[in-house]
């Protein structure tokens, strides 16, 4: 089995207050231990780089806020990466809040090395800002925005949510509008989910009604459809050579190397095993082991591999082909072809060719879809 290409997460978990509906591994604190954490992920990217031959082609760096990190440590970060061997070209994204940088700072990154910076702006509605517990406003949203499109990186992503606490059809609307008038090269919209251990399951807010949820979905794709901005997944959209590629890696089944506190990655050993893994989910424990920390593994069985294939796969406007399949699982594609078949007939996947993809109604199901390749 031909190795995939390969990304490297990085995750930052410190942020300056925990957003009310956010279940990442994100930690409250205005005391970061900079260049302690630092030298520990240097530590750990040594470690999980020590034996392998291949190149890094993209980076993300995730959190948290790591827009909280001064521009020193960024640099210190990414000269360790490209030491690991990054690509000449490749793609490395920032998470960045609009409530702390400025144009200085993002030009410092982008010294650094960060290629594309990907703003948590979620909306321009200060209402709406408000509720989710923002620390940003709506000025400051495009104050970012503008620093991003002048710092001197490649590119720029727009984080949105919909189906906000007691969102109108209108304000969401407005807020495509806001962010379609900014021109950025890519806008990341996704609806709110309530998760588990977030201040928002323990007292849940008032949601918008399914009916509005689908009027706005409907015409919010509509609106960036016109605006030329084509939907490659089910939550991503890009103009033209904008598609973020850690992001279609994940989707497309492929490596990634994950370092910090708490961060999961997925390898395919060169015997065509493939695992997941994970690191030390509290940042002080994972400070405490100096980045060595080694992790917890979970090696896929086949049933693992068909399913997590398609939950990724499946979210690409595109689908997927027979070949992709195949050397990514390890798996014979007539393992799936009955299933494929069965979810054809019943209108949730399109096979053109040796591509499948998600009809309309099969992206409304699409967890339903997805479950039929793990039994």
């Amino acid at each position: 089995m031909e190795a995939p290409q390969l990304g490297l997460y990085i995750h930052i978990p410190w942020c300056e207050r925990k957003c009310p509906y956010c279940d990442f591994n994100s930690h409250e604190t205005r005391d970061i231990p900079e260049s302690a954490y630092t030298d520990a992920l240097i530590e750990d990217l040594l470690q999980e780089t020590r034996d392998r031959r291949r190149e890094i082609q993209t980076v993300f760096i995730g959190g948290g806020t790591p827009s909280l990190f001064s521009v020193e440590a960024i640099t210190r970060l990414m000269d360790a990466v490209r030491s690991a061997g990054l690509a000449e070209d490749a793609e490395v994204t920032m998470e960045a809040n609009p409530g702390s940088v400025e144009t200085a700072r993002l030009q410092g990154y982008a010294r650094a090395g960060i290629t594309r910076f990907s703003l948590g702006i979620q909306s321009f509605d200060d209402a709406c800002l408000k509720s989710l517990g923002r620390i940003h406003d709506s000025d400051m949203a495009r104050r970012a925005t503008a620093a991003a499109r002048s710092c001197g990186a490649r590119s720029y992503n727009i984080d949105l949510m919909h189906g906000l606490p007691e969102q109108s059809l209108d304000q969401g609307l407005a807020d495509i509008r806001s962010a379609l008038a900014l021109k950025p090269p890519h806008v990341s919209w996704y609806q709110l989910t309530i998760e588990p251990n977030t201040r928002f399951y323990s007292n849940p807010p008032q949601l918008p009604a399914e009916a509005i949820l689908g009027t706005l979905e409907e015409e919010g794709a509509r609106l960036l459809t016109a605006a030329g901005y084509e939907r490659y997944e089910v939550s991503a959209w890009a103009q033209p050579g904008q598609a973020c590629q850690h992001n279609l890696n994940y989707w497309r089944f492929g490596d990634y190397l994950a370092i910090g506190a708490g961060a999961h990655g997925k390898l395919s050993a060169e015997n065509g095993d493939i695992f997941r893994y994970s690191k030390t989910r509290q940042p002080e424990d994972y400070l405490a082991a100096g980045g060595i920390e080694r992790r917890a593994v979970r090696w896929l069985d086949e049933s693992d591999r068909r399913g997590e294939f398609m939950l990724n796969a499946l979210r690409l406007s595109a689908g997927f082909s027979w070949d992709l399949f195949e050397s990514r699982t390890g798996l014979d594609g007539r393992q799936i072809s009955a299933t494929v078949t069965q979810l054809v007939d019943q209108g949730l996947l399109s096979q053109q060719q040796d591509q499948i993809s998600t009809t309309d109604l099969g992206r409304r199901f699409l967890d339903d879809v997805v479950g039929a390749f793990f039994a």
